[in-house]
């Protein structure tokens, strides 16, 4: 990712799933509705844990290199305490979207900061939280809409980024594979294809070129090839959809066992 060229769009797509999940939060039936994606959520849940991620994450950009997230951070979230009133609830939310926006746009893309993340793929910068933002800002713009009763896809911008996000980010580590080496094909329809590769060394990720007519794909070279639109294959990656919703080449079982392992760093 070139972070100083993609910033501003980062910071714009924020503002605008943002913008899209008040939205949806506005036009829902109860706030008391439940959230078919997230068991055990209702609408509520959810507006808090996307508001105060965003007051949470405003407040490790702005505290800078660290080994921990600041501890009064910590503390408010915990406490975290929202508006039960519909339009109090909404100009809370955007409250919360500009104080992430605007501590991002003081430190820029290169700052460093804490994460919850291995470093092996993404860095622990502000740069990096605000492209993560981004999809989880998406991703629960999808819960919300699905909650009110009316879900659409992700936006193809968001989430042909969201699918090497994802695997950068959130699958990337050097603790070992426990399983017989492999590798895992993702193909997004939209003409962009990634090869996930687990072994002793880890788990790392890289960008491949897409399969056509004429070249056909490499059966061997993976375990398993999934195929999908980018925001299928987002959707999955997260969790909102079953892997029988997409079209999977080779042994589906890898599947399950790249979904039940849970290293830690």
């Amino acid at each position: 990712m070139e972070k100083n060229r993609e910033f501003p769009d980062l910071l714009r797509l924020i503002d605008e799933q943002s913008t899209a999940f008040r939205a949806a939060v506005a036009t829902a039936p109860s706030l008391d509705a439940p959230v078919p994606t997230c068991p055990g959520w209702t609408l509520l849940d959810l507006v808090k844990h996307l508001g105060g991620g965003d007051r949470f994450w405003a407040a490790i950009v702005g505290a800078g290199p660290a080994d921990a997230p600041p501890a009064e951070a910590a503390a408010a979230r915990a406490a975290l305490e929202v508006p039960r009133e519909r339009e109090a609830q909404l100009a809370w939310l955007a409250a919360s979207t500009q104080l992430l926006l605007s501590a991002l746009r003081e430190a820029g893309p290169d700052a460093g900061c804490w994460a919850w993340w291995s470093a092996l793929q993404t860095p622990r910068t502000s740069g990096a939280v605000a492209r993560h933002r981004v999809q989880e800002s998406a991703v629960h713009t999808y819960d919300a809409r699905l909650a009110a009763g009316a879900p659409q896809s992700l936006p193809a911008e968001i989430a042909l980024d969201g699918v090497e996000e994802f695997l950068f980010t959130c699958v990337a580590t050097r603790i070992a594979w426990p399983h017989k080496p492999t590798a895992f094909d993702l193909h997004a329809a939209e003409g962009r294809s990634w090869r996930l590769t687990v072994d002793s060394d880890g788990a790392r990720s890289t960008r491949i070129p897409a399969p056509t007519a004429a070249t056909g794909e490499d059966s061997h070279a993976a375990g398993a090839s999934i195929h999908g639109t980018a925001s299928e294959l987002v959707l999955y990656m997260y969790d909102r959809i079953p892997a029988d919703s997409l079209h999977v080449d080779g042994d589906a079982g890898l599947l399950d066992l790249l979904r039940a392992w849970e290293p830690e760093e």
